[in-house]
C-alpha cells in the first residue's frame, strides 16, 4: 500500500466534513465530485452568495475569538464576504472539521483567516508550512518551507512541535526531529548556528515526547554512517523523519531540489500548528492536489476511535 493510499484509506474512515470555500472555481468543483466519490469525507462547497442563515452565529464566533479585530457586528460580517474567512469560522465554530481553500486567493489570506477564525493549537504561537516528501515506502517530514521567512528560536521550536504532532496522525510513525545547520554539533560557529542552538533549548525546555536534537548537517541527521562519526550518540543522528530548516529560503530550496532533481514526490504545503485543520492550496494547484491536501487535512483532525 502506498502513502497515498494508506491516508485516503484512513480517511475515509474518520468520516470528516470538509468545506471547500471557493466553489465556482472548476477545480474545486472536480475536487469536490471526487473526495464525494472516494468517500473521503463530507463535502460542502461555498459558492456566492455565502449562506446568510449563518451570518449570526459566524458574527458572534468571530467577535468571540477577536473582539479586537473585530469590534462590531459590522466588521465581523464584512470579513465573512471573504470566502476563505467564511469557511474558516465554519471550522472554529465546529460546522466543519477541515477547511481546504487558497485555489483562488494568495496564502497570506488563508492564514490570516485561520488564525481569526481558528486560531494556533495550544503551546503553539506560530503557524509554519511543511511538506510531505514521499518516495517508494519513505516519507521525510520538511519544515517549515512556506511561511516563516527569517525565524526565531521559538518559532523554529513551534515548527518542530507542530511537525512532530501532524506527522504522528498523518504518517502514523513516531516523529524524530532533526535541526538543521551548516554545522555539527560544535563543527562551526556563527549567528545563525546560534540560533538553531536556541531553538533546541527552546524546545529541550519543553520536555517534548519524541526524539530530537541539533544541530546537525542533513548528512548526520540522514544517513547512519555519518552519524556515527559527526554525532555519536545522538537520539536523532541518522535516523531522523523530520526536518526543522533554519529559515525559509533553505526549507523552499531543499524540498524543490529533493522534489525536481531526487524524484520524490512532495505533498504540500500543509499548514500547521493550528487548533483545528485549516488548509493552504497553491494557486497553481490541480483537482488532483486538492483533494490530497484535503485528505492529509482530514488525519490532522484526527482519526476516530
Amino acid at each position: 500500500m502506498t502513502f497515498r493510499d494508506s491516508v485516503y484509506e484512513r480517511a475515509r474512515r474518520a468520516g470528516r466534513r470538509i468545506v471547500l470555500p471557493e466553489g465556482n472555481d472548476p477545480r474545486v468543483q472536480e475536487a469536490a465530485r471526487r473526495l464525494e466519490r472516494e468517500g473521503l469525507g463530507a463535502v460542502e462547497v461555498l459558492g456566492r452568495p455565502l449562506p446568510a442563515s449563518r451570518i449570526p452565529d459566524l458574527v458572534r464566533h468571530l467577535r468571540a475569538r477577536r473582539p479586537d479585530r473585530f469590534p462590531t457586528d459590522a466588521a465581523a460580517a464584512t470579513a465573512l464576504q471573504h470566502p476563505l474567512t467564511f469557511g474558516a469560522a465554519l471550522v472554529g465554530l465546529g460546522r466543519a472539521d477541515v477547511m481546504v481553500g487558497g485555489a483562488t486567493f494568495p496564502s497570506g489570506d488563508t492564514i490570516r483567516a485561520a488564525l481569526w477564525a481558528v486560531g494556533a493549537a495550544p503551546g503553539i504561537t506560530t503557524v509554519s508550512g511543511a511538506f510531505y516528501m514521499v518516495r517508494d515506502d519513505a516519507v521525510l517530514t520538511f519544515t517549515d518551507c512556506a511561511v516563516v521567512p527569517e525565524p526565531s528560536p521559538e518559532q523554529l521550536a513551534d515548527s518542530a512541535v507542530a511537525a512532530a504532532r501532524d506527522r504522528r496522525r498523518i504518517v502514523g510513525d513516531e516523529p524524530i526531529v532533526a535541526f538543521l545547520s551548516y554545522s555539527t554539533k560544535g563543527s562551526a560557529a556563527g549567528p545563525r548556528v546560534e540560533r538553531v542552538r536556541q531553538a533546541l533549548e527552546n524546545l529541550a525546555r519543553r520536555r517534548p515526547d519524541f526524539a530530537f536534537d541539533g544541530e546537525l548537517q542533513t548528512d548526520a541527521a540522514l544517513v547512519a554512517s555519518v552519524a556515527a562519526r559527526k554525532a555519536p550518540g545522538s537520539r536523532a543522528a541518522g535516523r531522523a523523519n523530520v526536518l526543522v530548516f533554519p529559515d525559509l529560503d533553505s526549507g523552499n530550496i531543499g524540498y524543490k531540489l529533493v522534489q525536481r532533481l531526487g524524484g520524490w514526490e512532495a505533498i504540500g504545503p500543509i499548514l500547521q500548528g493550528l487548533a483545528r485543520p485549516v488548509a493552504d492550496l497553491s494557486r497553481g494547484a490541480t483537482a488532483d492536489d486538492i483533494v490530497d491536501t484535503a485528505a492529509v487535512a482530514v488525519l490532522q483532525a484526527g482519526e476516530r476511535s
